[in-house]
């Protein structure tokens, strides 16, 4: 069997991948959290996963340096936009995983009257690790926005005054909630994709067919 290695990013894909490995057969023996590797071996000899940030799993699976990996919806359109809409070039996206899912949506503060300012054509200063998305979005509606952007902790942005609004992931709201912010607009649901490189599935069809195939077979089982 050809060597198949796996791009992850730690937290809730991870822990929500491992069901689907372990239908294919699949066991990753170290925990992520308590390992200081970046490389982890699984119960399958030809099978590695590597551990890097959400961010850069399409582009280690774009390049080679995964054969396949799982990310989010969000990153891979932000990752296109980056690229200037061909960052999916080299990417096959097979699957809907339908894990880690969740939604990105505009908030701002509970007493910023977003309605009204979107109503008179007023300019917005958007705060978000999503400018792409964000872009697009505001462009559609047809509203003027000045996208700043940050990396985290966009809760701060309209406390602090830096942003008018937020476009961020919002999963239970709790954190928006605890930040007296509000969700004023859902922009679009988004969940886990598997990603494979298109040369690899190539060269090795075989081991990664059964694993895209044991993963079809596992989504919604769990």
């Amino acid at each position: 069997m050809n060597h198949i290695t796996l791009a992850l990013s730690k937290g809730r894909i991870f822990d929500e991948t491992l069901p689907l490995l372990k239908a294919a057969g699949i066991e990753v023996l170290e925990d992520p959290e308590k390992s200081r590797k970046l490389i982890l071996p699984t119960n399958q000899p030809g099978v590695r996963v590597v551990l890097v940030r959400a961010t850069d799993v399409p582009t280690y699976v774009q390049y080679g340096g995964a054969d396949l990996g799982v990310t989010g919806l969000d990153t891979l359109i932000e990752h296109g936009k980056d690229w200037g809409g061909a960052g999916s070039a080299g990417l096959y996206q097979p699957l809907d995983l339908q894990i880690a899912k969740c939604r990105i949506s505009v908030a701002v503060r509970a007493d910023f009257d977003y309605a009204g300012v979107v109503r008179q054509g007023s300019r917005l200063r958007v705060a978000t690790k999503y400018v792409g998305i964000a872009r697009e979005f505001f462009a559609a509606k047809g509203v003027h926005v000045d996208l700043i952007k940050l990396y985290g902790s966009m809760e701060l942005a309209p406390l602090t005054g830096l942003a008018d609004a937020i476009v961020d992931l919002v999963s239970t709201g709790n954190t928006l909630k605890a930040n007296q912010l509000v969700e004023v607009e859902r922009i679009m649901d988004i969940s886990s994709r598997l990603v494979v490189n298109q040369a690899s599935l190539k060269l090795k069809q075989q081991p990664i067919r059964q694993i895209i195939d044991a993963f079809a077979g596992a989504i919604g089982k769990n």
